[in-house]
């Protein structure tokens, strides 16, 4: 019964993607990915980046991980006129990239 309670407490978490945000080691290096991918030349989260593109402080607040990785995999499909460029990202950095910005509330 607590096994049944558990999974059905799960479900949401992992439908609404919180559970991968909340992975410490794939926000770490999501994180580690921003700076090293030079995000941070286009977009500002807290006190470091550049104002050219999106403020990206709280963007997990607005968007799920599982929007933000199709979002990285190709922005152009999700938004034509958006200037973001195509990223060659490995699907585990996408994973990871996705849930550090996920985790940004």
């Amino acid at each position: 019964m607590k096994a049944l309670l558990a999974a059905l407490t799960l479900v949401p978490l992992i439908a609404t993607g919180v559970l991968l945000a909340g992975e410490p080691a794939k926000v770490d290096r999501g994180s580690r990915l921003f700076f090293d991918q030079g995000c941070h030349g286009c977009h500002v989260v807290g006190k470091a980046g550049t104002p050219i593109g999106p403020n990206l402080s709280h963007v997990g607040a607005k968007y799920s991980a599982a929007y933000l990785a199709r979002w990285l995999r190709d922005p152009q499909s999700q938004r034509p006129a958006a200037h973001m460029p195509q990223l060659e990202l490995t699907e585990d950095q996408v994973l990871a990239l996705a849930a550090y910005l996920a985790s940004l509330r």
